[in-house]
């Protein structure tokens, strides 16, 4: 069976097609950001409209900062961003706020995209936490 995984990754457009069914039809949230120090989105998937209110388009060129707000732990975005300098991955929860202004606990994994040593993009999975 890993053979044939590996066959379809390797694939001319086999690989790119399947992760792009598996970010389009995930329930959790799926954020891709560009490796710039703005960290611009560059991608976000069906289940980052449903979980945030933001249209999925709207968000592009923007960073993901758009989601915090006063409740959002300082010192959690610091461990995050510490992570990133470093090019290692992150989980963590924070209070993040919808487009329409509601407070939600988000939880998410954020993992550099690597070519060689370069890291060329990040994503990040998220998820809502229990309620505020």
């Amino acid at each position: 069976m890993v053979g044939t995984f590996e066959k379809l990754m390797n694939g001319s457009d086999g690989g790119l097609a399947l992760l792009q069914v598996l970010a389009e039809n995930s329930f959790d949230s799926v954020l891709i950001t560009d490796a710039s120090a703005e960290g611009k989105i560059i991608y976000a998937n069906k289940a980052f409209q449903k979980l945030t209110g933001h249209d999925s388009s709207s968000v592009v060129g923007k960073t993901p900062r758009i989601l915090q707000g006063p409740g959002t732990d300082a010192s959690v975005i610091a461990k995050l961003s510490n992570a990133m300098n470093s090019g290692v991955k992150f989980e963590g929860k924070a209070i993040n706020y919808k487009n329409d202004g509601t407070p939600f606990i988000m939880y998410w994994r954020v993992l550099p995209i690597k070519v060689g040593e370069t890291t060329i993009a990040w994503v990040a999975i998220q998820r809502e936490g229990s309620v505020i």
